[in-house]
């Protein structure tokens, strides 16, 4: 089972993985506070670009997967003076303290946004699970227990007064796919393209993932060496999504990314000063342009939040 579940860092299957931990596709069906121990910076060069990243230590030892928290502030130019906008970076399965600061982070916000492809009005019960019934949720619930960490709708209590849902439905969700002739198999092999790309590129550069993965099978903390492996994974593979994003994008980023902004702008025209629009990492280098050309916002901080513990016991 270990082996089996360790082929998914294979290329034609690791676009599986990034969408199943960055961008979750929710229920689809047919039918500032930050926590202390937040690593925060003020604005850093490339802002927007990354949003997942491996912390190192001074010998170069993986410590943390980390996820961005982009906080972006209203020009002049806007005519909404002294509104702050957190794109909040998702993994969706993560560990627990991870989660824990989410959760105290959220409560700071006037309204926090969220992404979910559901019919308007759902309700997300406190420690609902990942149903095995759907391919992503199925895989993230595999990884939840492969890794020993812990599934994001488990973890957030979206119940929330402040919580705002931000999302396509499942009709709208279809509709858009149907009006931009794309399939799931299309968008699969568009990733699976792009990924074999970047591994090419990888080992061009001496990067040897596939010994890596031969390396975690016989080591003795094999959860702590898997989450290492994906982990530089994720963080190398994350550009592979801009491609999604655009108006030539797709509906997985571009239509979504424009229904969760929509509803941004219906709150803020609210009154709201303080927003967090909380989506997997995914989404946020596309949401990011649209802030800075249809907002007139530009970021100001950058905090980093670790989602995955990688450091060894002791370190």
């Amino acid at each position: 089972m270990r082996y089996q579940f360790c082929r998914l860092l294979h290329p034609s299957l690791r676009p599986l993985l990034l969408v199943s931990v960055l961008v979750p596709t929710g229920q689809i069906d047919a039918q500032s506070a930050a926590a202390p121990e937040a690593t925060a910076s003020k604005l850093e060069k490339g802002v927007g670009a990354e949003w997942v990243r491996v912390k190192k230590g001074p010998e170069g030892q993986p410590l943390a997967m980390q996820v961005a928290v982009v906080r972006y502030r209203s020009t002049p130019e806007a005519g909404k003076p002294g509104v702050e906008v957190d794109l909040v970076g998702a993994v969706h399965v993560g560990d627990a303290d991870y989660y824990s600061k989410l959760n105290q982070l959220f409560e700071s916000y006037d309204a926090l946004l969220y992404e979910l492809v559901a019919p308007e009005g759902t309700v997300i019960e406190p420690g609902t699970k990942a149903s095995n019934r759907h391919a992503l949720g199925a895989l993230q619930n595999g990884m939840k227990n492969m890794l020993e960490l812990e599934h994001q709708l488990e973890q957030v209590d979206y119940t929330k007064k402040n919580f705002v849902h931000a999302d396509m439905s499942p009709e709208e969700f279809f509709d858009s796919m149907d009006s931009r002739g794309e399939s799931f198999i299309q968008m699969y092999f568009r990733m699976v393209g792009q990924s074999i790309a970047h591994q090419s590129t990888m080992q061009a550069e001496g990067a040897t993932p596939d010994i890596d993965l031969m390396r975690v099978l016989f080591a003795k903390d094999r959860a702590r060496q898997l989450k290492i492996a994906m982990a530089g994974q994720l963080a190398e593979m994350e550009s592979l999504l801009t491609a999604f994003g655009g108006e030539n994008g797709s509906t997985l980023i571009t239509e979504r990314n424009k229904a969760a902004l929509k509803v941004l702008r219906q709150q803020i025209d609210a009154g709201k000063k303080k927003l967090g629009v909380f989506y997997g990492a995914g989404h946020l280098a596309d949401m990011h342009e649209r802030l800075l050309s249809e907002f007139d916002m530009q970021p100001v901080e950058v905090t980093w939040l670790d989602a995955w513990s990688l450091a060894a016991k002791g370190e």
